[in-house]
């Protein structure tokens, strides 16, 4: 992006005002939503807003996007299990057993995509945090034990569907043991959802950088989640991925991998894609 302005302040050659975004913490720390709180398009107005991540695994150089959702709303949830506590090689039967209740909640989590959610739906739930106890009191039973994770939908109904299935069957589980849940959820995002009139002009940017063989208009919507769909909710837009390649042996590094690294190969195609864009959208009226 910051190419891209350079190559366009130098030769500024094009009919009407470009504003380069610099969206900071784009997953979990909601830097476009802090953006826009702080009068974003009212100081900076914009007809339309685009965005760009880089994707490793997809072509080097290659564009990939697509009218409607093309990524989902992330959220984040925790439920916390709350009970006696008490002796496991003593008097377990005396206390509630918060491990076997946080057992059944997480094999019950599974449930919600098979059978909750409608088979052409994308849902996606994911346990990524249990703790309880402590490693230094092993025959101790935990008075309390939290399980966290995160959940994936790309329509507002999946969302309210997963969020009330969570809770339920948090409280369920806990209910088997005598013992409580407090569940809260959250969504870091909400699904990012490309604007018709938006993804076309993108897409005939992208060609003129990479050529017809170089752009898939019909990606597969990934379950990530990317806080830019704060900003596609305000202003019509488009967001768009540029293909990393692979690394030198054919393998993929995943965005969140420890092994993952930002291939400079691909900034001659972000700053080209973005002149394109521009020269395109805002090109000078005939006769200019």
């Amino acid at each position: 992006l910051l190419g891209a302005a350079r190559v366009l302040a130098e030769d500024p050659d094009f009919a009407g005002t470009v504003h380069f975004i610099f969206q900071p913490a784009e997953e979990g720390r909601g830097g476009a939503q802090a953006m826009l709180e702080d009068g974003l398009f009212e100081r900076f107005p914009c007809d339309a807003v685009y965005g760009m991540h880089n994707m490793p695994g997809l072509p080097l150089g290659h564009f990939a996007l697509r009218k409607g959702p093309l990524m989902a709303g992330s959220g984040r949830w925790v439920a916390t299990f709350r009970g006696s506590g008490g002796h496991g090689g003593n008097s377990p039967h005396l206390a509630n057993d918060l491990a076997l209740a946080q057992a059944i909640f997480v094999q019950a989590l599974q449930g919600i995509v098979s059978r909750d959610v409608p088979a052409l739906e994308s849902v996606v739930v994911s346990v990524g945090h249990i703790a309880g106890g402590a490693r230094e009191a092993l025959n101790v039973m935990p008075a309390e034990l939290v399980v966290g994770g995160t959940m994936r939908a790309f329509n507002p109904a999946m969302q309210a569907l997963v969020e009330r299935r969570i809770r339920e069957l948090a409280e369920l589980a806990a209910a088997t043991q005598g013992a409580t849940a407090e569940v809260s959820l959250w969504w870091n995002a909400i699904p990012l959802v490309n604007h018709g009139r938006e993804a076309d002009a993108a897409a005939a940017a992208a060609r003129a950088v990479a050529g017809e063989a170089g752009v898939d208009v019909e990606a597969t919507p990934v379950t990530g989640g990317e806080d830019f769909a704060f900003m596609l909710k305000a202003k019509p837009g488009a967001f768009v991925f540029l293909g990393a390649g692979t690394g030198p042996d054919g393998t993929v590094h995943a965005l969140h991998s420890p092994l993952y690294d930002f291939n400079d190969a691909i900034l001659p195609q972000g700053v080209a894609f973005w002149v394109s864009l521009v020269r395109q959208e805002l090109g000078a009226p005939p006769g200019a």
